[in-house]
């Protein structure tokens, strides 16, 4: 994805099919205007600390909350993640899974990356399809619906998410130095399946997430 560029520019181990593969992490192109509003939304994401985590009295597991983090190969880039994220098991069948999966979800995902020495930025959001919880941390995934680039949208991204502000929370994400596969020799991204990400490896600096735990739920009836 063009949001994420520098994230893969700066990891120079990737190969140029990779990058456009994974679409996450395509150069950043943006227009004064995206830039303008990659700037909006940085300034406006900010939170305080998150309240510790614990069981979803609901039961069903959730994630929530927005945070910037500190990307070690862009360490003066404003990368943001907002996250709204609940379980709801068992409501997206398709051909083969009749009543779909325990892990099925419903939310949102957004993503802003502003780079100030390059002078740009991108957006984009992604509609949440499945979660999983365990204890303080959670792993999840989101298909693109909103991109400045048009090829983005329909990719899957994989997210982890450890609860916590400044100091203790964690994010991670499916591009940049996860999810590389090697075809006839060169680097290439695969797909991202549902709820499939990397240890969350990026401190949050600023804001932070709640994740709200519960067991998965009982099989359904046949």
């Amino acid at each position: 994805m063009a949001l994420a560029a520098a994230l893969l520019a700066a990891t120079a181990g990737l190969s140029s099919s990779a990058t456009a593969t994974t679409t996450t992490t395509a150069t950043a192109t943006a227009t004064a205007t995206a830039t303008a509003t990659a700037s909006t939304v940085s300034s406006s994401s900010d939170t305080s600390d998150t309240v510790a985590g614990g069981a979803n009295a609901a039961g069903h597991g959730q994630v929530s909350g927005r945070a910037r983090v500190f990307y070690r190969y862009s360490p003066h880039d404003d990368i943001r993640f907002s996250v709204d994220a609940k379980a709801a098991p068992f409501s997206r069948p398709i051909n083969g899974l009749p009543h779909g999966m325990p892990t099925d979800a419903r939310g949102t995902v957004t993503i802003s990356h502003w780079s100030p020495g390059k002078k740009q930025g991108r957006r984009a959001e992604a509609s949440v399809d499945c979660l999983v919880t365990g204890g303080d941390s959670a792993t999840l995934s989101a298909v693109v619906t909103k991109s400045e680039d048009p090829e983005e949208i329909g990719e899957r991204l994989g997210f982890s998410v450890k609860n916590g502000g400044p100091g203790k929370g964690r994010v991670g994400f499916s591009w940049a130095v996860s999810n590389v596969d090697v075809v006839d020799g060169h680097a290439t991204s695969p797909h991202v399946g549902t709820c499939m990400a990397p240890a969350p490896f990026a401190s949050v600096t600023k804001g932070g997430f709640k994740v709200a735990h519960a067991e998965l739920p009982p099989l359904p009836a046949e």
